[in-house]
Parts: C-alpha cells; structure tokens; sequence
C-alpha cells in the first residue's frame, strides 16, 4: 500500500461520523457549532469528526489541536464514499476504520472474527 502522511492518525482515542449529510459550505468554525449544539459534544476535546456532503463524494474531518482547529478535506473525483447507514445519529470509528472510509472501503461489510472468551480448556 503507497504510504499516507496527510490522514488521521491511527491511534487517534475518539473519532465520530456523522451520518447525515452537511452543507460543506460550513468550515471548521461551522462544523463545530453543529458538534456543540447538535450533538452536545464539545468541539474542544481533541476527538475528530467527519462528515460528508450529499453526494457522499466528499468528506470534511474537524478536531481541535492545541490552538486551533485542524480541517481536513477529501473530495472523489469518481465514485463516492461508502457512508454507514445506522440508526444512530453518530457512529464511534477507531483510527484504522476511518483510514479505511478514506480509501473506499464499506465499513458495514469489514467485520472480524467474533471474539471468544474462554474461562478453561475443558
């Protein structure tokens, strides 16, 4: 796989997708008024969240780093992004899974193996 420098990091603690489409006229100021007074979060905590346009050909990511506001924009040139259909409002992502989103991957069908948890051999 051809290395990634401008993406969110992996080990990032709280990433969230917005499931419903955003007017992508709104910027990182805008983004987190909907993040304070939709969703109740506070956009100053360091957790990143994503949405998307419409379309689904696009995606904007915001979270507060330090001083300020970090955006970060990916727009297809074809095809669109495979956006989760959930019945929540917003949906919890590790660091690998919105890196997967990024590439096209649908996130609804990368499932793994069911865990187990064994309390004896016999």
């Amino acid at each position: 796989m051809k290395p990634r420098y401008l993406r969110p990091a992996l080990n990032l603690p709280q990433i969230f997708l917005y499931r419903d489409p955003v007017d992508f006229r709104k910027q990182a100021h805008g983004l987190a008024v909907l993040i304070e007074q939709e969703l109740g979060h506070n956009p100053f905590s360091g957790a990143l969240y994503a949405f998307t346009n419409r379309h689904r050909n696009k995606i904007k990511c915001v979270m507060w780093e330090d001083n300020g506001f970090v955006l970060y924009y990916k727009g297809l040139a074809e095809e669109k992004f495979k956006w989760p259909r959930a019945s929540d409002e917003l949906v919890s992502l590790t660091g690998e899974q919105i890196n997967w989103l990024l590439d096209g991957y649908n996130l609804g069908v990368m499932k793994g193996h069911k865990t187990l948890h064994y309390e004896a051999l016999c």
